[in-house]
């Protein structure tokens, strides 16, 4: 559960950064564009993505990937990435031991 907060804090770091990204980019003078998370792989690793695409077009369903995945990965890469990161913290709390007292 440690490493699922760890991730968690990691990811939601570098959500910030890319929100940081888009703002900066804003108060320089251009518009507020918000960068999707398949521009920021495309740029980043553009064979890991055409390899992830391959397999899910090719093993899983063609169907995922086109308007399921690709929808998703329009979003805004500090919008997905902070999701994420929500959800791994979640997953990764402190269960909270309840006490049960019986008379």
């Amino acid at each position: 559960m440690v490493i699922l907060r760890a991730l968690a804090w990691v990811i939601l770091l570098v959500a910030l950064i890319a929100l940081v990204s888009d703002v900066t980019r804003a108060t320089t003078g251009g518009p507020f564009i918000m960068t999707s998370a398949l521009t920021h792989w495309k740029t980043m690793a553009p064979q890991s993505l055409a390899t992830v695409a391959g397999f899910t077009q090719r093993w899983l369903h063609p169907m995922l990937w086109d308007p399921a995945l690709l929808r998703v990965l329009l979003l805004p890469t500090w919008l997905l990435l902070g999701a994420l990161a929500l959800l791994l913290g979640v997953l990764g709390r402190k269960k909270r031991r309840i006490n049960i007292f019986a008379n």
